[in-house]
């Protein structure tokens, strides 16, 4: 379904945290990273879609999530004619994004990749708000710009030095399998990222500091708190 510029709908969400951290998922067997997000199904309002992609995508439900705000208006981007199946160049542009601000009210663990057979990520952790634009596809920058920037009112921040906490690296299994991140965190965590099918991640240069992301080339690109890699079942 476009519109009459060749856009097709589509919603945007950011989830945030308790501490207004944001849910940053890693797109399956690629190194970018990116929010959930889905096109609006004909006959669907923007709210109708958004809580469908939430379950599709995480495997979250309207019951999990309060909506905090959303933009006012649609915001554009247009998709370079490599990434435009043949049949339908010269009549699709790219995406037109309403984008929601949603507070989790769930646990970490309620969250599952894996919830349909074709899923869009394969690990995701709680990343700042502002998150590195240089991780996320070329194309879609400026949106998410213009979407944190627009959903940033909605917001309340703690007391300055209150803001940051400290991260340690989570691996999780399948849902049905929560109560299995054990002790031995070493041993979970190259097991479950190998599983997945995700590099593991190197160890910290500081003992006890949290591992850093790493991009293909081997460029540290932030500090990676929280990364959660579901394992096979």
């Amino acid at each position: 379904m476009l519109d009459r510029e060749g856009f097709r709908p589509n919603v945007g969400i950011i989830l945030l945290n308790a501490h207004n951290e944001v849910w940053w998922g890693k797109r399956v067997r690629e190194h970018s990273w990116q929010f959930p997000q889905g096109g609006i199904k004909y006959g669907e309002t923007p709210e109708q879609a958004m809580y469908r992609e939430l379950e599709e995508e995480i495997g979250l439900r309207a019951e999990h999530v309060k909506i905090i705000g959303r933009t006012r208006d649609w915001l554009r981007y247009e998709v370079p004619d490599h990434f435009i199946k043949r049949e339908i160049r010269g009549h699709y542009r790219g995406q037109k994004q309403i984008w929601f601000l949603l507070r989790m009210c769930a646990r970490d663990n309620d969250v599952n990749l894996r919830l349909t057979d074709h899923p869009e990520f394969d690990a995701w952790r709680w990343h700042e708000y502002w998150v590195p634009l240089d991780v996320v596809i070329e194309f879609k920058r400026e949106v998410y710009q213009r979407a944190l920037q627009e959903l940033s009112r909605f917001l309340t921040w703690p007391p300055h030095g209150e803001r940051h906490r400290h991260h340690t690296s989570r691996y999780l299994r399948q849902p049905h399998a929560r109560g299995q991140n054990g002790n031995n965190a070493n041993n979970a965590n190259k097991g479950n990222a190998a599983n997945a099918g995700t590099q593991a991640l190197p160890p910290a240069a500081n003992p006890g500091a949290a591992p850093e992301l790493v991009s293909a080339t081997g460029e540290a690109l932030a500090v990676a708190p929280q990364i959660i890699v579901p394992g096979k079942e």
